[in-house]
């Protein structure tokens, strides 16, 4: 018996011996990646005098060669094998929790197992080491290297005992738990909500050591929770100090000097268009007629970058926050409220410092004559869309005429943008009525009316046409530096699927070239509207295209149609517009061409923060769903499928577009096969299939607030 035990502890500590052996010889290879070795060459390199290490040492090198880690190129010595060598990028993680290896040396993601990730958060920049590739094999990899964490602040619930805490985290992008000593609470109480920072993690142990560096408030409590969706995505919340009293400074009066520099609308009629509840009023719209006949539209947009001066404290906090942040209950701006809501406001009856497009057209829309230039204005009214409206739809008002007008030439100039290829991607925009605490009380759907698309085709004009000045050059020519929104083509594959999906529904989508997808997709969209698969198709239409970035390669906007497009009309709340103004004035001054490559950079980083806000935005917008429907536990709901994985069907119930999951695990009547081709899953005894667009009836079984996670059974599928 003892001799057993004695054998398998040998055994054990041979093949321990023999996997640390193994990680010395691949370093060995790794760090020389060209040279070749025989064993006896490698055997020194690590020391290795005892005999029976050295036949190891051979039967490693043998094995490495057998898995494709090595190659032999002479006998006995042996190189690395050109498909197993070291790469770095991000790590990121799936809805399951697993890891995989976003980089640009490798032409697909390579798939990190659990065991493999050496403590690797999402957004970590990691050093991977790549397995050989077997044939139609994924391909894997293990972190050898932490390069650089993407996220030192975490979010979650603390758990006091005793002895010792734990942040509880709620994402599943971060499957740890972080341990905090009792004496890092930082006045943390059991079941609060608040921010850790990970100070330590060794390699032996599955937790995270850390400390509370924020204690956000109690769970559940509307301001705590709308912070703590802020915090995960590391957006603030608060400005510093440093930065209200700078915006403070800032005088509202304006200087003499200025208005000799600009040229003067203030006599023009001119007014805003905002939401009823807007109070950064950052665009503006005039209108007179000339003695020609023709139009003078005035497109004027806050002159931020008069009072934002570039390396400013209030330029670096801009440019940190890239965007305004909206959520379901607040706006998060990026400028403070003096800037924002004060001094650059285009508010009614104040004059105001602006940079304007100014177009001459005809009756018929067509564009004659631009002028872009810094001039100043006075708002006569600030309107809603609603009071907009009205007046559309024949309320008289003093500014009926003007508005009519403008009305009538947005209209054109929107039968010119879809006649030219431009996509209808209209969105129903749901919204939550809120009492006094931030509770939802009900839901309603946001119009999108005459109104909406007079102000949205003004901007879309001026954006256009700011842009098409500055890159539209001869071809002998280089155009300067400047920011574009750029949006690529659909993925070919993607279109393809879509096209087949919508098949199944009686639609067709003409794939002969860019024109004609672009009209089948406007019809598509137009038949679908008021029925039950609008939801659905909309958003797969939306899924197959590209998404839209800042970037100096300028390769146009496949959504809108247009060769050249820039964001000129939105400083207050968006940093590249204001990048977009210094650059557009500097070159009306005759100034030199930009640093591509810091715009470059900067363009990134303003996608990256939108990208943020936008997944803010929607984790407010989640949170609010369950909150509205967690005590509607046990009630039945119509709804159509929404999204369909291999875990399960997504289900976006029809009265209040909240949206839920029914786990393929609930769906305990058949074993269900995942067609991701076709959107649907299908039961391998009896066939029945839930296909993407089905209508559902459901049962609401949970709605967890802190995982923001609503979950139905299937009842039956009507």
């Amino acid at each position: 018996m003892k001799s057993k035990k004695k054998n398998k502890k040998k055994n054990k500590a041979k093949v321990k011996f023999k996997n640390k052996l193994m990680d010395q010889v691949l370093d060995v290879f790794n760090r020389n990646p060209k040279q070749s070795y025989n064993y006896k060459q490698v055997s020194s390199m690590l020391k290795v005098k005892n005999k029976h290490k050295r036949k190891m040492v051979m039967d490693v090198l043998a094995e490495l060669e057998r898995t494709e880690y090595l190659k032999e190129v002479k006998t006995g010595k042996y190189q690395v094998n050109l498909k197993s060598s070291l790469v770095e990028g991000r790590i990121e993680f799936t809805a399951k929790g697993t890891g995989y290896l976003v980089s640009e040396d490798v032409q697909q993601d390579v798939f990190i197992a659990n065991r493999n990730l050496k403590h690797a958060l999402p957004g970590d920049k990691v050093k991977v080491r790549l397995y050989a590739q077997h044939r139609n094999k994924t391909l894997e990899g293990e972190v050898l290297q932490i390069l650089e964490r993407g996220k030192s602040r975490f979010v979650g619930k603390v758990s006091v005992s005793s002895n010792f805490a734990f942040l509880v985290t709620a994402s599943r992008s971060v499957p740890y738990d972080i341990f905090i000593p009792l004496k890092k609470l930082k006045g943390a109480k059991d079941g609060q909500k608040a921010v850790a920072r990970i100070t330590d993690w060794p390699q032996q142990v599955n937790n995270p050591f850390g400390e509370i560096v924020e204690v956000l408030g109690d769970s559940g409590d509307n301001e705590t929770e709308m912070h703590a969706i802020l915090a995960e995505y590391d957006l603030p919340y608060e400005f510093p100090d440093s930065v209200e009293q700078a915006a403070e400074k800032i005088p509202e009066e304006i200087p003499q000097e200025e208005y000799k520099k600009r040229r003067d609308f203030r006599d023009v009629p001119t007014f805003t268009i905002d939401p009823e509840d807007a109070k950064d009023f950052d665009d503006a719209l005039s209108l007179r007629k000339l003695k020609n006949g023709k139009w003078e539209v005035g497109i004027h947009i806050a002159d931020v970058t008069h009072y934002v001066q570039p390396d400013t404290i209030l330029d670096k906090e801009a440019y940190d926050r890239g965007t305004s942040v909206y959520l379901v209950d607040r706006v998060v701006p990026m400028l403070p409220e003096r800037l924002s809501n004060g001094v650059c406001s285009l508010r009614p009856n104040e004059e105001k410092l602006s940079f304007s497009a100014v177009f001459t057209l005809d009756d018929q829309a067509k564009v004659h004559d631009q002028w872009f230039g810094r001039t100043i204005i006075r708002s006569n009214r600030r309107f809603n869309y609603q009071e907009a409206q009205d007046i559309i739809d024949g309320k008289d008002d003093e500014l009926s005429k003007e508005m009519l007008t403008l009305n009538d030439l947005a209209r054109k100039l929107r039968k010119q943008r879809f006649d030219g290829g431009s996509i209808a991607f209209e969105r129903v925009e749901v919204k939550f009525l809120l009492d006094e605490l931030g509770s939802p009380t009900g839901v309603y759907f946001k119009e999108h009316g005459e109104s909406n698309e007079l102000i949205e085709e003004f901007m879309l004009l001026a954006n256009r046409k700011v842009a098409e000045f500055i890159g539209s050059v001869p071809k002998d020519k280089t155009p300067k530096t400047f920011v574009y929104r750029i949006h690529d083509k659909p993925d070919s594959d993607k279109l393809e699927t879509f096209a087949d999906f919508v098949q199944k529904f009686g639609y067709t989508l003409n794939m002969k070239n860019n024109r004609a997808i672009t009209s089948s997709i406007n019809r598509l969209l137009e038949e679908v509207e008021g029925k039950k698969e609008q939801n659905v198709v909309e958003t797969l239409a939306i899924r197959s295209m590209a998404k839209a970035e800042y970037s100096t390669k300028n390769i146009g906007h496949y959504g809108l149609a247009f060769d050249y497009y820039t964001h000129f009309t939105s400083p207050i709340r968006r940093y590249p517009d204001m990048m977009v103004h210094r650059l557009l004035a500097s070159y009306l001054d005759g100034g030199k061409s930009a640093n591509a490559t810091k715009y470059e950079n900067m363009c990134q980083a303003s996608s990256d923060m939108e990208k943020l806000a936008e997944d803010a935005e929607r984790a407010s917008i989640k949170y609010k769903q369950v909150e509205f429907l967690k005590d509607r536990v046990g009630e039945d709901f119509d709804g159509i499928i929404s999204g369909v994985m291999e875990w399960g069907l997504f289900v976006e119930l029809t009265d209040t577009k909240c949206e839920g999951l029914v786990h393929i695990r609930d769906l305990d009547d058949d074993f269900y096969i995942y067609d991701e081709r076709n959107y649907c899953i299908t039961g391998q005894t009896k066939g029945r299939r839930y296909q993407l667009g089905d209508p559902v009836h459901v049962k609401l079984v949970r709605a967890d607030l802190e995982k923001k996670q609503i979950d139905f059974v299937m009842l039956n599928k009507r």
